[in-house]
């Protein structure tokens, strides 16, 4: 290759913020597309530490779709509840309603000038619920929806919560960052509880990702924000524990964490052999096909008395038993 040729010659793959202004997307249109998959990325080059990249063959994909930019556009854009609700054709008190019912899903939110919480929905998903649950845009709620929220149930932070963190494990291929996603959730008391070995907690802490922008306004806009990140509903929380304790068995059997040397250091966990890895590898499948499927493996018993209980995974949006009037 001349050296004119590898001065012209584009690198494979790009930053983030130069894919978001070839794919004509705002920065958070373009952050919102990679979390749902709509944008393939790849991890940098430091790992966990480092920023996602894209292919330059996944923006000339993007780009010779048909419809390029709008279509991609509206696969992302987002309303609030007075838009939502002019979507579903139902006033915004009812639109609330339905939310808080864990009937439609959040897929981001923030903070206004109040510190209020702003929720935001897909408008695809929006249409999609309208489509195909009519009945609940008109009439009386069934008796079991009303009754917990009558009670003051919310489902929006549990949902939001489910939906950032099945896309982040999706996202990941190594299996502590993996482990440090399902824990990202957990208050620090549950996570101690659960991971003993301090070495460990240290290590899941330092692969934590973030599952929201940094709010420094003010103490109590990060307050707010700490509130909506951490799992506060029983039904929730166990999940939560029990895809931990799968992944971390998964993680310890491929390496140990990090632990520091004798003279203070921290040296990086060894590689796996070659037939651990294999083993290993065999395993993930029927793990990935637990987690999608809802089936997971409880931690806490002996091997020979675990058994696989279904559970529903928080963030998944379920329309209760009862009543249609």
């Amino acid at each position: 290759m001349s050296i004119n040729d590898a001065r012209t010659r584009q690198p494979e793959t790009v930053g983030v913020n130069t894919a978001a202004r070839e794919l004509e997307l705002r920065r958070g249109e373009f952050a919102l597309a990679a979390q749902l998959g709509h944008i393939r990325t790849t991890a940098g080059a430091t790992g966990a530490g480092g920023g996602r990249r894209v292919s330059r063959q996944e923006i000339e994909r993007l780009r010779a779709a048909e419809g390029f930019p709008e279509t991609l556009r509206e696969r992302v854009r987002t309303v609030g509840t007075a838009e939502g609700a002019e979507l579903l054709s139902v006033s915004p008190g009812r639109f609330t309603r339905l939310a808080r019912a864990g009937l439609v899903a959040p897929v981001s939110f923030y903070l206004n000038r109040y510190r209020a919480v702003v929720w935001l929905y897909l408008a695809d998903d929006l249409r999609a619920f309208a489509a195909t649950e009519p009945v609940l845009l008109t009439g009386r709620f069934p008796e079991a929806l009303r009754a917990g929220l009558d009670a003051g149930e919310d489902r929006r932070p549990r949902n939001w919560r489910g939906r950032r963190v099945g896309r982040l494990l999706h996202e990941s291929d190594d299996p502590w960052e993996r482990a440090a996603v399902a824990g990202c959730v957990l208050d620090p008391a549950h996570l101690a509880e659960l991971v003993r070995d301090p070495y460990e907690r240290a290590y899941l802490t330092r692969l934590r990702p973030r599952l929201t922008p940094a709010y420094q306004e003010s103490e109590a806009a990060r307050e707010t924000v700490r509130r909506l990140v951490v799992a506060d509903d029983p039904d929730e929380i166990q999940w939560h524990r029990a895809v931990l304790g799968s992944l971390l068995e998964e993680a310890r059997s491929v390496r140990p964490a990090p632990r520091p040397d004798g003279d203070g250091r921290t040296r990086p966990a060894p590689g796996p052999p070659a037939a651990r890895e294999t083993s290993c590898g065999a395993r993930r499948g029927g793990l990935l096909a637990r987690l999608r499927g809802g089936r997971v493996l409880l931690p806490g018993r002996r091997r020979e008395d675990r058994r696989e209980e279904r559970t529903p995974a928080p963030g998944t949006v379920t329309r209760r038993e009862g009543p249609r009037r």
